[in-house]
Protein backbone atom coordinates (compact mmCIF):
# COMPACT_ATOMS: atom_id res chain seq x y z
CA UNK A 1 0.00 0.00 0.00
CA UNK A 2 1.37 3.39 -0.93
CA UNK A 3 -0.71 6.53 -0.62
CA UNK A 4 1.27 9.70 -1.13
CA UNK A 5 1.20 12.50 1.42
CA UNK A 6 -0.30 14.53 -1.43
CA UNK A 7 -3.10 12.00 -1.82
CA UNK A 8 -4.04 12.66 1.79
CA UNK A 9 -3.55 16.44 1.70
CA UNK A 10 -5.10 18.17 -1.31
CA UNK A 11 -5.55 21.90 -1.77
CA UNK A 12 -9.13 22.67 -2.75
CA UNK A 13 -12.28 24.50 -1.74
CA UNK A 14 -15.13 24.00 0.72
CA UNK A 15 -17.46 22.88 1.95
CA UNK A 16 -16.93 19.17 1.20
CA UNK A 17 -14.13 17.11 -0.29
CA UNK A 18 -16.51 14.32 -1.34
CA UNK A 19 -19.47 16.47 -2.29
CA UNK A 20 -17.81 19.63 -3.63
CA UNK A 21 -14.30 18.79 -4.78
CA UNK A 22 -15.36 15.33 -5.96
CA UNK A 23 -18.07 16.44 -8.42
CA UNK A 24 -15.82 19.23 -9.75
CA UNK A 25 -13.04 16.73 -10.35
CA UNK A 26 -15.44 14.27 -11.97
CA UNK A 27 -16.60 17.00 -14.35
CA UNK A 28 -12.98 17.66 -15.32
CA UNK A 29 -12.50 13.96 -16.11
CA UNK A 30 -15.67 14.03 -18.21
CA UNK A 31 -14.40 17.05 -20.15
CA UNK A 32 -11.25 15.11 -21.03
CA UNK A 33 -13.36 12.40 -22.66
CA UNK A 34 -15.64 14.97 -24.29
CA UNK A 35 -12.67 16.62 -25.96
CA UNK A 36 -11.89 13.36 -27.80
CA UNK A 37 -15.34 13.02 -29.41
CA UNK A 38 -15.45 13.55 -33.17
CA UNK A 39 -17.87 14.94 -34.14
CA UNK A 40 -18.32 16.76 -30.82
CA UNK A 41 -21.33 16.65 -28.53
CA UNK A 42 -23.60 19.68 -28.29
CA UNK A 43 -25.22 19.20 -24.86
CA UNK A 44 -24.41 17.68 -21.45
CA UNK A 45 -26.42 16.53 -18.43
CA UNK A 46 -25.57 15.28 -14.94
CA UNK A 47 -27.38 13.33 -12.23
CA UNK A 48 -26.18 13.02 -8.63
CA UNK A 49 -27.16 9.97 -6.57
CA UNK A 50 -27.17 8.67 -3.01
CA UNK A 51 -25.57 10.88 -0.40
CA UNK A 52 -24.65 13.41 -3.10
CA UNK A 53 -28.32 13.85 -3.91
CA UNK A 54 -29.51 14.12 -0.31
CA UNK A 55 -27.02 16.79 0.76
CA UNK A 56 -25.99 18.15 -2.63
CA UNK A 57 -27.46 21.61 -2.20
CA UNK A 58 -26.02 22.10 1.28
CA UNK A 59 -22.61 20.93 0.10
CA UNK A 60 -22.73 23.06 -3.07
CA UNK A 61 -22.48 19.95 -5.24
CA UNK A 62 -24.64 21.61 -7.87
CA UNK A 63 -22.33 24.61 -8.11
CA UNK A 64 -19.30 22.30 -8.14
CA UNK A 65 -20.64 20.47 -11.20
CA UNK A 66 -21.25 23.77 -12.98
CA UNK A 67 -17.74 24.97 -12.15
CA UNK A 68 -16.18 21.68 -13.24
CA UNK A 69 -18.02 21.69 -16.55
CA UNK A 70 -16.81 25.27 -16.99
CA UNK A 71 -13.21 24.04 -16.79
CA UNK A 72 -12.46 24.94 -13.16
CA UNK A 73 -10.53 22.63 -10.82
CA UNK A 74 -10.58 22.58 -6.98
CA UNK A 75 -6.97 23.62 -6.57
CA UNK A 76 -7.07 26.47 -9.10
CA UNK A 77 -10.57 27.99 -8.93
CA UNK A 78 -10.83 31.45 -7.41
CA UNK A 79 -13.20 31.13 -4.43
CA UNK A 80 -14.25 34.76 -4.86
CA UNK A 81 -15.27 34.21 -8.49
CA UNK A 82 -17.18 30.93 -8.19
CA UNK A 83 -20.66 32.34 -7.77
CA UNK A 84 -20.29 34.64 -10.78
CA UNK A 85 -19.33 31.69 -12.99
CA UNK A 86 -22.28 29.63 -11.76
CA UNK A 87 -24.69 32.54 -12.22
CA UNK A 88 -23.50 33.07 -15.78
CA UNK A 89 -24.12 29.42 -16.66
CA UNK A 90 -27.56 29.47 -15.04
CA UNK A 91 -28.46 32.54 -17.11
CA UNK A 92 -26.96 31.50 -20.44
CA UNK A 93 -27.78 27.78 -20.16
CA UNK A 94 -24.38 26.95 -21.59
CA UNK A 95 -20.91 25.88 -20.41
CA UNK A 96 -17.83 26.93 -22.37
CA UNK A 97 -14.74 25.24 -20.92
CA UNK A 98 -11.37 26.20 -22.44
CA UNK A 99 -10.54 24.12 -25.49
CA UNK A 100 -14.18 23.23 -26.19
CA UNK A 101 -16.78 24.84 -28.44
CA UNK A 102 -19.26 24.81 -25.58
CA UNK A 103 -22.31 22.74 -24.65
CA UNK A 104 -25.95 23.37 -23.84
CA UNK A 105 -26.44 22.92 -20.12
CA UNK A 106 -29.33 24.35 -18.14
CA UNK A 107 -28.71 23.44 -14.49
CA UNK A 108 -32.41 23.79 -13.68
CA UNK A 109 -33.16 20.96 -16.12
CA UNK A 110 -29.92 19.14 -16.86
CA UNK A 111 -28.60 18.77 -13.30
CA UNK A 112 -30.72 16.34 -11.27
CA UNK A 113 -30.41 15.27 -7.65
CA UNK A 114 -31.80 11.75 -7.83
CA UNK A 115 -32.69 10.62 -4.31
CA UNK A 116 -34.54 7.51 -5.46
CA UNK A 117 -31.92 5.54 -7.35
CA UNK A 118 -28.56 4.99 -5.60
CA UNK A 119 -25.65 3.74 -7.66
CA UNK A 120 -24.24 0.36 -6.62
CA UNK A 121 -20.55 0.89 -5.88
CA UNK A 122 -20.55 3.80 -3.38
CA UNK A 123 -23.00 6.25 -1.76
CA UNK A 124 -21.48 9.16 -3.74
CA UNK A 125 -22.34 8.33 -7.35
CA UNK A 126 -22.64 10.58 -10.41
CA UNK A 127 -23.71 10.05 -14.02
CA UNK A 128 -22.48 12.42 -16.75
CA UNK A 129 -23.97 12.18 -20.24
CA UNK A 130 -23.37 14.01 -23.51
CA UNK A 131 -25.69 14.19 -26.51
CA UNK A 132 -25.56 15.34 -30.10
CA UNK A 133 -28.81 16.25 -31.83
CA UNK A 134 -30.65 14.65 -28.92
CA UNK A 135 -28.87 11.27 -29.16
CA UNK A 136 -26.56 10.09 -26.38
CA UNK A 137 -22.93 9.90 -27.51
CA UNK A 138 -21.09 9.58 -24.19
CA UNK A 139 -21.99 8.30 -20.74
CA UNK A 140 -19.69 8.12 -17.73
CA UNK A 141 -20.31 7.04 -14.13
CA UNK A 142 -18.03 8.35 -11.38
CA UNK A 143 -17.77 7.77 -7.65
CA UNK A 144 -16.47 10.30 -5.13
CA UNK A 145 -14.91 7.98 -2.57
CA UNK A 146 -13.73 10.41 0.10
CA UNK A 147 -11.09 13.07 0.55
CA UNK A 148 -11.52 14.37 -2.99
CA UNK A 149 -10.70 11.02 -4.61
CA UNK A 150 -12.81 10.30 -7.73
CA UNK A 151 -12.93 7.03 -9.66
CA UNK A 152 -14.70 6.09 -12.91
CA UNK A 153 -16.84 2.99 -12.46
CA UNK A 154 -14.53 0.89 -14.64
CA UNK A 155 -11.49 1.82 -12.58
CA UNK A 156 -12.70 1.12 -9.05
CA UNK A 157 -9.97 -1.45 -8.56
CA UNK A 158 -7.28 0.62 -10.26
CA UNK A 159 -6.14 2.42 -7.09
CA UNK A 160 -5.51 -0.93 -5.44
CA UNK A 161 -3.52 -2.09 -8.47
CA UNK A 162 -1.63 1.18 -8.67
CA UNK A 163 -0.84 1.11 -4.95
CA UNK A 164 0.35 -2.49 -5.27
CA UNK A 165 2.64 -1.49 -8.15
CA UNK A 166 4.01 1.47 -6.20
CA UNK A 167 4.36 -0.74 -3.12
CA UNK A 168 6.79 -2.91 -5.03
CA UNK A 169 9.17 -0.02 -5.66
CA UNK A 170 9.19 1.88 -2.37
CA UNK A 171 11.91 0.99 0.13
CA UNK A 172 9.61 0.77 3.17
CA UNK A 173 6.31 -0.83 2.09
CA UNK A 174 3.65 -1.34 4.75
CA UNK A 175 -0.06 -2.09 4.60
CA UNK A 176 -0.72 -2.14 8.33
CA UNK A 177 0.48 -0.45 11.49
CA UNK A 178 2.05 -3.73 12.55
CA UNK A 179 4.16 -3.81 9.40
CA UNK A 180 4.98 -0.11 9.79
CA UNK A 181 6.31 -0.66 13.31
CA UNK A 182 8.28 -3.73 12.26
CA UNK A 183 9.97 -1.80 9.43
CA UNK A 184 10.75 1.08 11.78
CA UNK A 185 12.34 -1.28 14.28
CA UNK A 186 14.32 -3.08 11.58
CA UNK A 187 15.54 0.09 9.85
CA UNK A 188 16.01 2.31 12.89
CA UNK A 189 14.12 5.06 11.06
CA UNK A 190 11.19 7.10 12.26
CA UNK A 191 7.80 6.84 10.56
CA UNK A 192 8.37 10.25 8.93
CA UNK A 193 11.79 9.18 7.64
CA UNK A 194 10.36 6.00 6.10
CA UNK A 195 7.51 7.98 4.57
CA UNK A 196 10.01 10.50 3.16
CA UNK A 197 12.11 7.77 1.57
CA UNK A 198 9.00 6.25 0.00
CA UNK A 199 7.94 9.62 -1.41
CA UNK A 200 11.42 10.20 -2.85
CA UNK A 201 10.94 7.27 -5.22
CA UNK A 202 8.53 9.51 -7.13
CA UNK A 203 10.03 12.99 -6.69
CA UNK A 204 13.16 14.74 -5.42
CA UNK A 205 14.01 16.38 -2.09
CA UNK A 206 13.44 19.95 -3.26
CA UNK A 207 10.06 19.24 -4.81
CA UNK A 208 8.89 17.17 -1.85
CA UNK A 209 9.83 19.85 0.66
CA UNK A 210 8.37 22.65 -1.46
CA UNK A 211 5.03 20.85 -1.77
CA UNK A 212 4.95 19.99 1.93
CA UNK A 213 5.69 23.62 2.75
CA UNK A 214 2.89 24.76 0.44
CA UNK A 215 0.43 22.42 2.18
CA UNK A 216 1.45 23.72 5.61
CA UNK A 217 1.31 27.34 4.48
CA UNK A 218 -2.13 26.90 2.92
CA UNK A 219 -3.35 25.51 6.24
CA UNK A 220 -1.92 28.47 8.12
CA UNK A 221 -3.35 30.94 5.58
CA UNK A 222 -6.78 29.36 6.05
CA UNK A 223 -6.57 29.88 9.82
CA UNK A 224 -5.51 33.49 9.30
CA UNK A 225 -8.46 34.15 6.99
CA UNK A 226 -10.85 32.45 9.37
CA UNK A 227 -9.83 34.55 12.36
CA UNK A 228 -10.13 37.75 10.31
CA UNK A 229 -13.70 37.21 9.09
CA UNK A 230 -17.07 37.63 10.75
CA UNK A 231 -20.70 37.61 9.66
CA UNK A 232 -23.19 34.85 8.86
CA UNK A 233 -22.21 31.66 7.06
CA UNK A 234 -24.07 30.96 3.79
CA UNK A 235 -26.69 28.26 3.40
CA UNK A 236 -29.72 29.37 5.37
CA UNK A 237 -28.97 28.11 8.90
CA UNK A 238 -27.83 31.62 9.81
CA UNK A 239 -24.88 30.28 11.77
CA UNK A 240 -22.59 33.16 12.82
CA UNK A 241 -18.84 32.98 12.47
CA UNK A 242 -17.31 32.81 15.96
CA UNK A 243 -13.59 32.31 15.42
CA UNK A 244 -12.72 35.99 15.07
CA UNK A 245 -14.48 37.06 18.26
CA UNK A 246 -12.99 34.15 20.20
CA UNK A 247 -9.54 34.94 18.84
CA UNK A 248 -9.84 38.61 19.76
CA UNK A 249 -10.86 37.66 23.29
CA UNK A 250 -7.91 35.29 23.65
CA UNK A 251 -5.54 37.96 22.40
CA UNK A 252 -6.94 40.44 24.92
CA UNK A 253 -6.61 37.90 27.72
CA UNK A 254 -2.96 37.36 26.85
CA UNK A 255 -2.27 41.00 27.66
CA UNK A 256 -3.61 40.52 31.19
CA UNK A 257 -0.86 38.00 31.99
CA UNK A 258 -3.07 35.90 34.23
CA UNK A 259 -3.28 32.10 34.27
CA UNK A 260 -5.94 30.42 32.16
CA UNK A 261 -6.29 26.67 32.80
CA UNK A 262 -8.26 26.24 29.57
CA UNK A 263 -5.81 28.09 27.34
CA UNK A 264 -4.69 25.13 25.23
CA UNK A 265 -8.26 24.03 24.56
CA UNK A 266 -9.29 27.59 23.74
CA UNK A 267 -6.56 28.12 21.14
CA UNK A 268 -7.09 24.71 19.57
CA UNK A 269 -10.81 25.43 19.27
CA UNK A 270 -10.25 28.85 17.71
CA UNK A 271 -7.84 27.53 15.11
CA UNK A 272 -10.02 24.55 14.19
CA UNK A 273 -13.21 26.59 14.00
CA UNK A 274 -11.48 29.23 11.87
CA UNK A 275 -10.64 26.61 9.25
CA UNK A 276 -14.06 25.05 9.18
CA UNK A 277 -15.86 28.37 9.05
CA UNK A 278 -13.76 29.10 5.97
CA UNK A 279 -14.67 25.68 4.64
CA UNK A 280 -18.38 26.29 5.26
CA UNK A 281 -18.06 29.55 3.34
CA UNK A 282 -16.53 27.77 0.33
CA UNK A 283 -13.02 29.10 0.94
CA UNK A 284 -9.60 27.65 0.20
CA UNK A 285 -8.82 24.67 2.45
CA UNK A 286 -6.68 21.54 2.51
CA UNK A 287 -8.37 18.16 2.74
CA UNK A 288 -6.96 16.75 5.95
CA UNK A 289 -8.00 14.10 5.14
CA UNK A 290 -11.41 15.56 4.15
CA UNK A 291 -12.94 19.03 4.08
CA UNK A 292 -15.43 18.26 6.83
CA UNK A 293 -12.49 17.43 9.09
CA UNK A 294 -10.10 20.00 7.62
CA UNK A 295 -9.64 21.97 10.84
CA UNK A 296 -8.20 19.31 13.14
CA UNK A 297 -4.69 18.90 11.72
CA UNK A 298 -4.07 22.63 11.00
CA UNK A 299 -5.26 23.51 14.52
CA UNK A 300 -2.86 21.08 16.19
CA UNK A 301 0.01 22.07 13.92
CA UNK A 302 -0.63 25.81 14.43
CA UNK A 303 -0.91 25.44 18.19
CA UNK A 304 2.37 23.58 18.42
CA UNK A 305 4.14 26.05 16.12
CA UNK A 306 2.78 29.12 17.89
CA UNK A 307 3.49 28.04 21.44
CA UNK A 308 6.78 26.21 20.89
CA UNK A 309 9.08 28.88 19.44
CA UNK A 310 12.11 26.58 19.51
CA UNK A 311 10.49 24.34 16.90
CA UNK A 312 12.78 23.93 13.86
CA UNK A 313 11.70 24.47 10.25
CA UNK A 314 11.64 20.74 9.53
CA UNK A 315 9.01 19.99 12.19
CA UNK A 316 5.93 20.67 10.08
CA UNK A 317 7.28 18.30 7.41
CA UNK A 318 7.76 15.57 10.00
CA UNK A 319 4.24 16.28 11.29
CA UNK A 320 2.64 16.04 7.83
CA UNK A 321 4.59 12.97 6.72
CA UNK A 322 3.73 11.10 9.91
CA UNK A 323 0.08 12.15 9.75
CA UNK A 324 -0.12 11.02 6.11
CA UNK A 325 1.30 7.61 7.01
CA UNK A 326 -1.44 7.16 9.62
CA UNK A 327 -4.12 8.46 7.28
CA UNK A 328 -2.99 6.14 4.52
CA UNK A 329 -3.43 3.13 6.78
CA UNK A 330 -6.95 4.24 7.69
CA UNK A 331 -7.99 4.91 4.10
CA UNK A 332 -6.48 1.65 2.84
CA UNK A 333 -7.98 -0.56 5.54
CA UNK A 334 -11.23 1.30 6.33
CA UNK A 335 -12.47 4.64 4.98
CA UNK A 336 -12.21 8.40 5.38
CA UNK A 337 -15.64 8.99 3.83
CA UNK A 338 -18.52 10.20 6.00
CA UNK A 339 -20.95 8.84 3.42
CA UNK A 340 -19.40 5.41 3.84
CA UNK A 341 -18.63 5.06 7.58
CA UNK A 342 -19.98 8.20 9.25
CA UNK A 343 -18.05 11.01 10.88
CA UNK A 344 -15.74 8.57 12.67
CA UNK A 345 -14.08 8.24 9.28
CA UNK A 346 -13.60 12.00 8.96
CA UNK A 347 -13.06 13.62 12.37
CA UNK A 348 -11.82 10.33 13.82
CA UNK A 349 -9.25 9.86 11.06
CA UNK A 350 -8.14 13.50 11.24
CA UNK A 351 -7.72 13.29 15.01
CA UNK A 352 -5.68 10.09 14.71
CA UNK A 353 -3.49 11.67 12.04
CA UNK A 354 -2.97 14.82 14.11
CA UNK A 355 -2.20 12.80 17.22
CA UNK A 356 0.42 10.78 15.37
CA UNK A 357 1.95 13.89 13.83
CA UNK A 358 2.09 15.69 17.15
CA UNK A 359 3.60 12.69 18.95
CA UNK A 360 6.29 12.61 16.26
CA UNK A 361 7.35 16.25 16.69
CA UNK A 362 7.23 15.79 20.45
CA UNK A 363 9.96 13.18 20.04
CA UNK A 364 7.75 10.12 20.27
CA UNK A 365 9.00 6.71 19.17
CA UNK A 366 7.15 4.79 16.44
CA UNK A 367 5.25 2.69 19.04
CA UNK A 368 4.27 5.88 20.91
CA UNK A 369 3.09 7.48 17.65
CA UNK A 370 1.02 4.41 16.80
CA UNK A 371 -0.41 4.49 20.32
CA UNK A 372 -1.33 8.18 19.99
CA UNK A 373 -3.17 7.54 16.72
CA UNK A 374 -5.04 4.60 18.22
CA UNK A 375 -6.15 6.54 21.29
CA UNK A 376 -7.51 9.38 19.17
CA UNK A 377 -9.33 7.10 16.72
CA UNK A 378 -10.74 4.86 19.46
CA UNK A 379 -12.52 7.77 21.09
CA UNK A 380 -14.33 8.69 17.88
CA UNK A 381 -15.67 5.21 17.12
CA UNK A 382 -19.36 5.24 16.28
CA UNK A 383 -19.60 8.95 15.49
CA UNK A 384 -22.37 9.55 12.99
CA UNK A 385 -22.44 12.06 10.13
CA UNK A 386 -25.70 13.96 10.55
CA UNK A 387 -25.25 17.55 9.32
CA UNK A 388 -28.25 19.76 9.94
CA UNK A 389 -29.72 20.95 6.67
CA UNK A 390 -27.04 19.05 4.78
CA UNK A 391 -24.60 21.87 5.53
CA UNK A 392 -21.05 21.37 6.79
CA UNK A 393 -21.73 23.64 9.76
CA UNK A 394 -23.64 22.05 12.65
CA UNK A 395 -22.23 19.96 14.29
CA UNK A 396 -19.24 19.84 11.94
CA UNK A 397 -17.44 23.06 12.91
CA UNK A 398 -17.37 22.35 16.65
CA UNK A 399 -16.51 18.70 16.05
CA UNK A 400 -13.22 19.83 14.53
CA UNK A 401 -12.42 21.70 17.74
CA UNK A 402 -13.07 18.59 19.82
CA UNK A 403 -11.10 16.43 17.38
CA UNK A 404 -8.11 18.73 17.84
CA UNK A 405 -8.37 18.63 21.63
CA UNK A 406 -8.62 14.83 21.58
CA UNK A 407 -5.58 14.62 19.30
CA UNK A 408 -3.44 16.66 21.68
CA UNK A 409 -4.68 14.65 24.66
CA UNK A 410 -3.95 11.37 22.87
CA UNK A 411 -0.42 12.46 21.93
CA UNK A 412 0.29 13.68 25.45
CA UNK A 413 -0.86 10.39 26.98
CA UNK A 414 1.11 8.32 24.47
CA UNK A 415 4.48 10.08 24.72
CA UNK A 416 4.40 9.85 28.50
CA UNK A 417 4.12 6.05 28.25
CA UNK A 418 6.40 3.41 26.75
CA UNK A 419 4.35 2.66 23.65
CA UNK A 420 2.99 -0.63 24.98
CA UNK A 421 -0.80 -0.58 24.93
CA UNK A 422 -3.81 -2.85 24.91
CA UNK A 423 -5.59 -2.03 21.60
CA UNK A 424 -3.44 -2.03 18.43
CA UNK A 425 -4.13 0.67 15.85
CA UNK A 426 -4.89 -2.01 13.27
CA UNK A 427 -7.65 -3.42 15.50
CA UNK A 428 -9.11 0.04 16.00
CA UNK A 429 -9.13 0.67 12.23
CA UNK A 430 -10.88 -2.67 11.62
CA UNK A 431 -13.43 -1.77 14.28
CA UNK A 432 -14.09 1.59 12.65
CA UNK A 433 -14.66 -0.11 9.31
CA UNK A 434 -17.06 -2.68 10.76
CA UNK A 435 -18.90 -0.03 12.77
CA UNK A 436 -19.39 1.92 9.56
CA UNK A 437 -20.79 -1.13 7.80
CA UNK A 438 -23.20 -1.71 10.69
CA UNK A 439 -24.28 1.95 10.81
CA UNK A 440 -27.65 2.79 9.26
CA UNK A 441 -27.43 4.85 6.08
CA UNK A 442 -29.50 7.62 7.63
CA UNK A 443 -26.53 8.39 9.88
CA UNK A 444 -24.01 8.56 7.01
CA UNK A 445 -24.07 12.02 5.42
CA UNK A 446 -27.66 11.88 4.21
CA UNK A 447 -29.14 14.24 6.81
CA UNK A 448 -31.97 11.72 7.27
CA UNK A 449 -31.29 10.98 10.95
CA UNK A 450 -29.61 12.18 14.14
CA UNK A 451 -29.29 15.91 14.72
CA UNK A 452 -30.42 16.59 11.18
CA UNK A 453 -33.92 15.43 12.06
CA UNK A 454 -33.93 16.18 15.77
CA UNK A 455 -33.39 19.87 14.95
CA UNK A 456 -35.62 20.39 11.89
CA UNK A 457 -34.97 23.46 9.79
CA UNK A 458 -36.48 24.95 6.67
CA UNK A 459 -33.92 25.91 4.06
CA UNK A 460 -34.25 27.33 0.55
CA UNK A 461 -34.06 24.82 -2.29
CA UNK A 462 -31.05 26.50 -3.84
Amino acid sequence: MFLSVFDMFKIGIGPSSSHTMGPMTAAALFLDDLARLDPPADAVAVSLHGSLAFTGIGHASDRAVILGLSGETPDQVDPDGMEAIAARVRTRHRVTPPGHDGYRFDPAVDLRLDRKIPLPAHPNGMIFTATRDGAEVLRRVYYSVGGGFVLPEDQLDCPQRARAERLAVVPYPFTSAEEMLALAAESGLSIAEMKRQNELRFTDEADLDARLDRIAQTMMDCIDRGISQDGILPGGLKVPRRARALHDRLQADRQLNRPNPLLANDWLAVFAMAVNEENAAGGRVVTAPTNGAAGVIPAVLRYFRQFHPDLDAEAHRVFLLTAAAIGGLIKHNASISGAEVGCQGEIGSASAMAAGGLAAVMGGTPPQIENAAEIALEHHLGMTCDPIGGLVQVPCIERNAFGAVKAVTAASIAVKADGVHFVPLDACIRTMRQTGLDMADKYKETSLGGLATSVPVSLPDC
